[in-house]
């Protein structure tokens, strides 16, 4: 008689997800032990060194850099298990106008220790990048299987991070189902809230003068994209598998204030 009232955006079920401790209860370090913060920072300033890894990531470049394998094994089994457990994903988009898919935030039950301990790990394991950078805000979002995901826009801030937690065999259509990050920046002094309000003026007359220049990141488990939060972006097209356990699953952390104008003053990247 009630329908779905009594369930409906109620934390229904909220388990405790902390850190990982090894066997003396030290808490374990959140990141993979390959993670190379020296690498990733060369990427992300355009430093000389960066250009070995060309071959192998053909994605990075300044203000955008891409890391695989970004958590430990352990980090990953659990954060995955929070997302599709904790029932605060409270906010719908409807399909016609924002893509199709469902949101937790941090101010609204998505401020599991784990996460938080996350944010602050990845803070200070890039003390150049994150330098004056705090955490600003964090949320999660589940895509669902037959929508397009979310439309061209940029986010507040100056680091925008997204992390993937849906594994491989879920994606159908290899290759897509990522991240499109376009490479042009708002011009400094612009007024993004403008430009991001009205996105098919930001198409036309910050984006479209480049040719639509882009990099369009592949969607691979346990992947992050960093990049600049000034850039606008949207999810690639996706294709993923029927099935609760197959939704897109992905990590959001934003950190700082945005900075229109560009890394080292460039309104564009390479």
């Amino acid at each position: 008689e009630d329908g779905i009232a009594e369930v409906y955006n109620r934390a229904l079920h909220v388990p405790e997800f902390d850190v990982p401790e090894d066997s003396e209860g030290r808490p374990l370090p959140l990141l993979h032990r390959n993670f190379d913060a020296a690498a990733i920072e060369a990427k992300w300033f355009g430093e000389p060194e960066a250009k070995e890894d060309a071959v192998d990531d053909p994605w990075s470049r300044p203000g955008v850099v891409v890391i695989d394998d970004v958590l430990s094994p352990e980090a990953l089994a659990r954060i995955r298990q929070l997302l599709l457990e904790k029932t605060v994903f409270y906010q719908t988009k409807m399909p016609l106008r924002f893509g199709g898919y469902a949101g937790a935030y941090i101010d609204d039950g998505l401020h599991d220790r784990i996460l938080l301990a996350l944010a602050f790990e990845l803070n200070r394991a890039l003390p150049r990048i994150m330098r004056g950078n705090p955490l600003k805000y964090l949320w999660a979002y589940k895509y669902d299987s037959e929508y397009t995901g979310i439309s061209t826009h940029a986010d507040q801030a100056a680091v925008n991070v997204n992390i993937w937690l849906t594994p491989d065999e879920a994606v159908l259509e290899e290759g897509q189902g990522g991240l499109v990050v376009f490479t042009a920046r708002p011009p400094p002094g612009s007024n993004f809230d403008y430009y991001n309000k009205n996105t098919q003026k930001a198409i036309e007359e910050i984006i479209k003068p480049t040719g639509f220049q882009n990099v369009t990141v592949p969607f691979r488990y346990n992947r992050c994209v960093m990049f600049d939060s000034a850039l606008f972006h949207h999810t690639d097209s996706l294709s993923f598998k029927k099935g609760y356990e197959n939704r897109r699953i992905n990590l959001t952390l934003l950190y700082g204030e945005m900075k229109t104008g560009g890394v080292g003053g460039a309104t564009s990247v390479p």
